[in-house]
């Protein structure tokens, strides 16, 4: 998914449609406040950002995203009509991993997009989860809520891991014992209860999200029903 905040919504469209016809997902924001608000249901593979935006500019978004903990490793590229050297070595500066100038070339921009998420080695956002506040990467074995780093015992991660996979399916509590114990495990699926409780108390806030589905088992919500 790539995200595209620019205000002017003739040249919103265009970059929406060259993306798509190039493959990729798109979705686009015509100001900050909405661009935040999909930040926190969904995060993308790469931003595209217009410096000049109605309310917060481009900056100050971009200064934001590189704040966060579960926003800093994704890559923005710059767009903007001004082209001078001060707001190049602004952007660069702030965290943009790439600038381009309006009005660009679709062909470059595309180019650009290619080149930015090969250095940006994609392959690390496979290893992130992230469903509303709750963002999880297998490869640093890290959880975060709300930006707040959380400690999870190895069988607590597991299981969120689990659980975040597939966000919104029913698990049954003999299901979470083979995939997060193993099949060999001796114990019970009171051992699922007791994680699921552990779990949910570190999880704050986000505790709501991990639900029991009476007679059955747990899920994580997929954010939908919450009107996301």
């Amino acid at each position: 998914m790539i995200y595209s905040v620019e205000d002017d919504q003739a040249i919103r469209d265009l970059v929406l449609y060259a993306l798509r016809q190039a493959g990729y997902e798109a979705r686009g924001f015509e100001d900050g406040r909405s661009f935040m608000e999909a930040m926190r249901e969904q995060l993308p593979r790469l931003v595209l950002m217009d410096q000049m935006l109605p309310g917060v500019d481009g900056f100050t978004l971009l200064s934001q995203m590189r704040a966060a903990e579960r926003t800093r490793h994704i890559p923005v590229i710059m767009l903007t009509a001004r082209d001078t050297e001060m707001d190049k070595v602004r952007s660069l500066d702030a965290g943009a991993d790439d600038y381009l100038v309006k009005p660009f070339g679709i062909m470059e921009l595309l180019s650009r997009i290619r080149a930015v998420l090969r250095r940006s080695g994609q392959t690390d956002t496979e290893n992130r989860l992230e469903v509303g506040p709750i963002v999880l990467d297998s490869a640093r074995r890290e959880v975060w809520v709300d930006d707040r780093p959380i400690t999870l015992t190895n069988m607590e991660f597991r299981l969120l891991q689990c659980l975040m996979g597939k966000p919104g399916m029913v698990f049954s509590r003999d299901q979470l014992l083979n995939l997060v114990w193993d099949t060999d495990y001796a114990g019970d699926t009171r051992t699922v209860d007791m994680h699921i409780r552990t779990l949910r108390v570190k999880l704050g806030d986000a505790a709501s999200l991990v639900q029991t589905v009476r007679g059955v088992g747990y899920r994580l919500s997929d954010m939908k029903e919450e009107g996301a």
